[in-house]
């Protein structure tokens, strides 16, 4: 069943309204990119074949045009791989690319995350302490809503540091990681690691301390790493 796309699925489009305000516009492929999206994190879509788009585009109930602009979207996005003559398959979870991922993240998130805790606003502050309660509010059960609520939190803890090219790719590196993050948070016991740490960090963040962000967000980081290789490697 088609649902609506949650918030931040899609990159939207920004537009002024009369009274100073912004107008967000999806387009149809937007909404459909964000719904498939969806799927790819919760595992229901893909498997070893490739995507059916006629059964898709008639279970969404849009035509195959606006499907085609999603699917080569989240290509780029890197959750698709198209094959010629073939479609989009949906590319399989392995340690090297969470390895990837995650290094690379490592690399980036939490020099980034300190940079930007300095210079914070107080409308910025107030956007991660928005995303930190949505994130706690979030039902375990439906894991694909939590990551997504992750990777909200942590990208706006980024997004301060002002600097566009570094937030793409952070940002880029997060929609690959969100089906990990559902993969790391399966196994009892890991949300409420979890929601210790992010507490920790949006307490450091806050408090401009970016020595400790940066710390406790690469521990973070790391530490899901190796829960990830752990499972990975012992799955069949």
């Amino acid at each position: 069943m088609a649902t609506s796309s949650p918030p931040e699925t899609a990159p939207p489009v920004e537009g002024r309204a009369k009274g100073g305000g912004v107008i967000v516009v999806q387009t149809l492929a937007d909404r459909i990119c964000g719904i498939v999206r969806e799927r790819i994190v919760a595992g229901t879509l893909g498997g070893d074949g490739p995507i059916r788009q006629d059964a898709l585009a008639a279970e969404l109930g849009v035509s195959k045009i606006p499907l085609r602009e999603a699917l080569a979207r989240l290509e780029q996005e890197g959750l698709l791989h198209g094959v010629a003559n073939r479609g989009y398959t949906v590319g399989a979870m392995t340690v090297g690319q969470a390895e990837e991922i995650y290094g690379l993240r490592l690399r980036l998130e939490p020099a980034a995350a300190a940079r930007a805790a300095l210079i914070a606003d107080g409308e910025e502050q107030a956007r991660v302490r928005t995303t930190f309660e949505a994130l706690d509010r979030a039902a375990t059960g439906d894991l694909p809503r939590v990551a997504l609520c992750n990777r909200q939190f942590h990208m706006a803890m980024v997004r301060p540091v002002r600097q566009p090219l570094t937030i793409q790719i952070i940002r880029q590196l997060a929609v690959l990681a969100e089906r990990y993050v559902v993969a790391h948070l399966q196994p009892a016991g890991r949300d409420a690691r979890a929601h210790l740490e992010h507490r920790e960090q949006i307490e450091a963040f806050l408090a401009r301390d970016a020595d400790r962000l940066k710390a406790l967000l690469g521990a973070h980081i790391q530490s899901t790493l190796d829960d990830l290789k752990g499972g990975l490697q012992a799955a069949p």
